[in-house]
């Protein structure tokens, strides 16, 4: 057992409201112990995030004055991962059931394997807690629950061992009871990769009351698994991120990204949303990149959200963005300013937005298609009309330069600069001027 931590003077981390917990619960104890390791470590609220899983422990993040994420149940290892990908200078710590090890274990496992520099808290009270006590992952054999009425008849998960092995840089078991508990996770929180502890603490709602299970009875469960207790796996393989970044040899902070650099200022006076509807497969999304490309090169915020079937290749394609002076916190559209239906598949996505619609704004609807009853300014505008073929998968760059250069909402040249770009370069050149030339009516 390594050395405890000093502890230096530092604000508490936590809230003063109370912890919702029933009485005797061992999650109130496991908080404190990682408040009093964030203590430890200096660490400001600002650099740390906490992710909490469904649960009992999901509750668990409001109260810390750190940031927090709050997701599905399962999924908690992956936002981290995410967040530790983009952040790496953040202390990432996860705080999840025992629940949550079998809803996602795959994500436990591939988090183990990476060896992403994250800290997990596993409050291990072997059972479903908040959903009536039913058996997990980590009930032990023989014991009672609503599932398993006469025993349980399943050999309980090794937590430790199982990231341990798959190459986690630290992996402790303990409980909730320990003295030494914030030394722990502090540790695991200063670790470089990824570090899981298990710590077992009681259910007194449930598990207690069905197994007269109590702090001794975790002592010598335990033992009769033969599980031991303490630091169990260490490992110095490299952090990913920190691997990743190095492979990808250090061109920026983050992650491989294409960067776009303003090449003109260019003032924007109010916020613009810009929506093409059309088919999947139908270079929707690439034709919409470029509006928001172009809106970068100008020196604005741009966001763009995409929706698409599983099918990828039928079914419809619609392509927001969002153009603004100032940071977007919000990548939903209710209401375009400028909406380009290039298909039948959009046209059947495109409702919603044509109800919200006033005479602001503007529609650019391929020809083929029912005039729409909106509103706004309809323009219709026909492909078949070019001096150069324009095939149906082609449509919609087209008709998003049509658009680009009829309604100015973002420069036409830094559109088409844009549009140069890559190997398509040339090829998306040719749709820009053969969409410029199309008439509109």
């Amino acid at each position: 057992m390594s050395t405890p931590i000093e502890l230096l003077p530092n604000p508490s981390l936590r809230t003063e409201a109370d912890y919702p917990f029933c009485p005797g619960c061992g999650h109130g104890p496991v908080l404190d112990a990682l408040n009093e390791a964030l203590m430890k470590l200096q660490l400001a609220p600002q650099e740390v995030v906490i992710v909490s899983d469904i649960g009992c422990s999901g509750l668990s993040d409001q109260y810390f004055t750190t940031s927090a994420f709050h997701g599905l149940h399962g999924r908690s290892i992956t936002y981290a991962t995410g967040i530790k990908l983009m952040r790496p200078d953040l202390a990432v710590v996860v705080i999840m059931g025992d629940g949550g090890t079998g809803i996602g274990g795959a994500h436990m496992l591939s988090a183990a394997r990476r060896n992403i520099g994250i800290t997990v808290l596993v409050l291990n009270n072997f059972n479903f807690g908040m959903t009536g006590g039913q058996h997990s992952t980590t009930t032990p054999e023989g014991f009672l629950t609503p599932t398993t009425p006469s025993g349980n008849l399943e050999a309980p998960l090794d937590i430790c061992a199982t990231v341990g092995v798959n190459g986690a840089a630290y992996s402790y078991r303990g409980t909730s009871f320990d003295h030494d508990l914030a030394d722990r996770i502090a540790e695991g929180v200063a670790t470089e990769g990824f570090a899981m502890l298990d710590v077992w603490d009681l259910c007194t709602a449930y598990f207690v009351r069905n197994n007269q299970f109590g702090r001794r009875q975790i002592d010598a469960t335990m033992e009769a698994l033969g599980l031991e207790s303490g630091v169990l796996y260490r490992s110095d393989k490299p952090e990913f991120a920190a691997a990743y970044r190095k492979l990808a040899g250090g061109q920026h902070e983050g992650l491989r990204v294409k960067r776009v650099k303003a090449t003109a200022a260019v003032r924007l006076d109010k916020r613009m949303h810009f929506v093409v509807a059309g088919s999947a497969g139908g270079r929707v999304r690439s034709a919409a990149r470029l509006v928001a490309t172009a809106a970068m090169r100008a020196g604005w915020w741009s966001a763009q959200r995409d929706d698409y079937p599983i099918t990828v290749k039928s079914g419809h394609s619609v392509s927001e963005v969002i153009i603004s002076p100032g940071e977007i916190h919000y990548s939903g559209i209710e209401r375009p300013n400028v909406l380009v239906v290039v298909s039948e598949d959009g046209y059947g996505k495109a409702g919603p937005y044509l109800a919200s619609m006033t005479p602001d704004d503007t529609v650019f609807v391929v020809a083929d298609l029912p005039r729409p009853d909106t509103a706004a300014e309809v323009i219709t505008i026909d492909p078949n009309q070019s001096d150069v073929r324009i095939a149906k998968a082609a449509r919609a760059l087209a008709m998003v330069a049509k658009a680009v250069q009829t309604s100015g909402v973002v420069p036409f040249e830094l559109f088409e600069e844009s549009a140069g770009e890559g190997g398509f370069g040339e090829k998306n050149l040719e749709l820009v001027a053969a969409g410029v030339g199309l008439p509109a009516g």
